[in-house]
């Protein structure tokens, strides 16, 4: 594709992104660096898991995103007695007309190009895997056969903070597949006056569809054709390498506080974020801003941290500003 188309499908891309968002504020209000980071998400063709406390409208922000991408979406309420059949689906026996007898597949809804996965880390570590599969090779086995998810396929999870009672942790390896954990905090009060009074009048907003399935595949296709400076990429892979205890070029707090840091996945997510995220913002190529913007998101779930850190005053958000200045300080000396 030449630089010139190239360009004019950004800036048609960029266009239906403002539109998008003036849809998303019709029923999410305030939240910017939410919405942006979500619609990022979807943009890079990956999964986020939004996290925050009951009541600060995830839910509500992921069932207007499906209404504004123009996808089929479902919604499964993750409670600790669900199964991992109520999400992938399961065989039945079925009698013919001619009284033969056979298996059936039955879908479940992850076959849905937008999945809600509500209070995710209320159902079993058990059931929870479930999704490994689906997440990372868009496809499910069932009785040893293949059945592939739509396309495009996304999972927006919700999750509540792992001290609230009746939750689980989630394993590292599905961690490891979200490429976004989005913090949802509390709004602000003028954010909070406009919620309440839109939602509790007699017109509680409508948002239209913007994209479909097929503007949506386009978009993540156009997304992986934007060009990354060397500089860039220079700066994602010491990051990620910075984080890793014990590697080559890891930080000293890396070796001081980390017990396992990011893999090669974390530096893959970091670049088409920055991508998406840059169109998101209107720009045509992305910058150290927007790796910046996105550091904590794609980093934060992929640390963990020693017991030793937090009696130190050391967490994944400090760790991750420390050693991204460091690397730029670095980088500006150079």
């Amino acid at each position: 594709m030449s630089s010139t188309t190239l360009s004019d499908q950004l800036t048609s891309l960029k266009d239906k992104l403002a539109q998008s968002k003036a849809q998303i504020n019709t029923r999410f209000f305030g939240q910017e660096r939410v919405v942006d980071q979500v619609l990022t998400t979807m943009l890079a063709g990956g999964h986020a898991v939004l996290v925050g406390v009951p009541g600060v409208g995830k839910t509500r922000l992921v069932e207007t995103m499906a209404t504004v991408m123009g996808v089929s979406n479902a919604r499964v309420q993750f409670t600790p007695d669900l199964m991992p059949t109520d999400i992938l689906g399961v065989e039945v026996l079925e009698d013919g007309a001619d009284g033969t007898r056979q298996f059936k597949f039955q879908q479940g809804p992850v076959f849905a190009s937008l999945l809600l996965a509500d209070e995710i880390n209320r159902a079993s570590p058990r059931t929870q895997s479930a999704l490994l599969q689906a997440m990372q090779e868009r496809r499910v086995t069932i009785a040893g056969k293949n059945y592939e998810l739509p396309k495009p396929f996304v999972v927006l999870a919700t999750q509540n903070p792992i001290e609230q009672e009746g939750t689980y942790p989630l394993p590292e390896a599905q961690l490891d597949r979200f490429l976004l954990s989005i913090e949802v905090g509390y709004p602000d009060i003028d954010t909070e006056r406009a919620i309440i009074l839109e939602t509790t009048g007699a017109d509680n907003g409508q948002a239209s569809a913007v994209f479909d399935a097929d503007g949506l595949i386009a978009a993540q296709s156009l997304i992986r054709q934007i060009p990354l400076g060397e500089n860039i990429l220079s700066n994602i892979l010491d990051l990620v390498r910075a984080l890793r205890p014990n590697a080559d070029g890891a930080h000293d707090l890396t070796n001081e506080f980390v017990s396992w840091g990011p893999g090669p996945r974390a530096g893959q997510a970091l670049v088409l974020a920055a991508k998406a995220h840059a169109i998101v913002e209107g720009r045509v190529s992305p910058t150290m801003a927007d790796v910046h913007a996105l550091a904590h998101a794609v980093l934060g779930h992929r640390i963990s941290l020693k017991y030793t850190a937090a009696p130190q005053g050391m967490d994944v958000h400090a760790l991750i500003s420390s050693v991204l200045n460091d690397i730029e300080q670095r980088a500006r000396a150079a």
